[in-house]
């Protein structure tokens, strides 16, 4: 299996090559050049996430160093529960589920992508290599899950960009709590001056190549794979219990998430719809709807992992549908402002018995603003991103009362923080990698 960009002005690479380079030379994303396929029946007799990962991922790195070590990577990251849970709603011909995404050690679904990058590059470094410097850019969740899967890991150099003031206390408290070989930086900015930076720097070949820079971003491939491994064990269990497909509603900001549920599809497993849950970052929902993108600076809102304006892999989406027409039959999208994150926090709980994230409310009141008629014809699932203890200054005032922290985000208030200010520009990140590089070196 090979992997070219979306550009198209590279040499395709091998799943390991993709992996370690992140971006594509030439500023494109990679995506396989061909896709396996399989019916729910190719996976009869595997139930876990392990042993239906196994069966999806294994063709894409066949030939590769990783290959035959996909099995242990995946049972080293996927090591805590996914539950599925059923909502009760008010007409018996609804069928609703929730798909709780939030119970790695960083309360949020980027804990499954993370920890299948770090455990794949700890099985390629070769010990008497130089560092290999991880560079990170976030709206929240994704800088805290690099960090902790990275953290004190021999041979690697992790930098998180985040901008300053723009993602909750305690997913700040994520980012900057580590220490070692984790270095966080609060940006001058919104997340995409932080994207950009971290793109210009990766096309420096000559530097990124010199410092032995990669991804952990969903730019790279080895976030989105193992992402598509929950989305095929949860429709492959609705498709088994009922025979029918399973729909999903995603949060969206990045498009990180949502890619990997349509490859998942791509790859032939029992999924429906798909609909992208967007804040008041319209990027998306209006490509859809006028068939024209434009790209917009970010706007701040409740749903902070997801202010996004430019969304990256927004490319590989169009790679797969180039056309607007099969863009449109492959998902829909609808655009959510704060008031109604407000209320759905306040309807989840209230309703549902359900404590909801800001990211999850969305996706809970695209579900709501779907017709009756949809609502009864499919299964749907709504994709739970994050714990709503990562965001008490939002959610416990909207309830009235406390929400449960997981241990392990209540341990990271005990740990001290270690954070830098950077200006807003490539030239600044450029200047503080060289430093560090070199302090590394001596």
């Amino acid at each position: 299996m090979m992997f070219q960009s979306t550009r198209g002005a590279a040499a395709p690479v091998s799943f390991d090559e993709a992996l370690i380079g992140g971006l594509a030379p030439d500023g494109g994303l990679y995506v396989p050049t061909s896709w396996p396929r399989y019916s729910p029946a190719d996976l009869d007799g595997r139930d876990s996430l392990v042993e239906i990962g196994a069966r999806l991922i294994e063709p894409f790195a066949e030939g590769g160093a990783l290959a035959a070590q996909i099995p242990d990577i995946l049972s080293e990251a996927f090591n805590f529960p996914v539950p599925s849970v059923p909502i009760e709603v008010a007409d018996p011909a609804e069928r609703l589920e929730v798909l709780e995404l939030f119970h790695g050690p960083t309360a949020a679904f980027k804990d499954f992508g993370a920890r299948f990058l770090a455990a794949s590059f700890a099985r390629l470094r070769r010990p008497q290599e130089r560092p290999l410097h991880i560079l990170v850019a976030t709206s929240g969740d994704t800088g805290g899950a690099v960090a902790a899967a990275f953290h004190r890991r021999p041979g690697f150099e992790v930098s998180v960009l985040f901008p300053k003031g723009l993602v909750s206390p305690t997913q700040e408290r994520q980012l900057t709590c580590w220490g070692d070989n984790i270095h966080s930086y609060a940006v001058a900015g919104t997340f995409d001056d932080c994207q950009r930076m971290v793109k210009e720097i990766f096309l420096d070949r000559d530097l990124a190549t010199r410092l032995r820079l990669s991804s952990a971003n969903s730019i790279n491939l080895g976030r989105l794979l193992p992402q598509a491994v929950y989305y095929a064990a949860t429709s492959i269990r609705r498709w088994r219990a009922s025979g029918q497909p399973l729909s999903f509603i995603i949060p969206s900001g990045n498009l990180g998430n949502a890619v990997a549920c349509v490859w998942a599809r791509r790859m032939g497993m029992p999924i429906g719809e798909i609909l992208l849950a967007h804040n008041a970052n319209r990027t998306v929902p209006d490509l859809l709807e006028t068939g024209v993108l434009e790209p917009r600076p970010s706007v701040a809102t409740l749903a902070s992992a997801m202010d996004v304006g430019n969304p990256s892999n927004l490319e590989r989406l169009r790679d797969l549908h180039p056309e607007l027409t099969a863009l449109r039959g492959a998902v829909r999208a609808i655009s959510v402002d704060d008031a109604a994150i407000r209320n759905r926090i306040i309807e989840g709980a209230a309703r549902f018995g359900q404590v909801w994230c800001p990211h999850t409310a969305v996706a809970a009141e695209a579900w709501a603003r779907l017709p009756q008629a949809e609502r009864r014809d499919r299964s749907w699932c709504i994709v739970a991103t994050a714990s709503p203890a990562k965001f008490p200054e939002i959610v416990e005032p909207l309830l009235g009362r406390k929400v449960a922290v997981p241990p392990a985000l209540a341990a990271l208030f005990d740990r001290p923080s270690h954070v830098s200010a950077l200006a807003n520009g490539s030239d600044a990140l450029r200047e503080v990698l060289m430093s560090g590089a070199a302090e590394i070196g001596r």
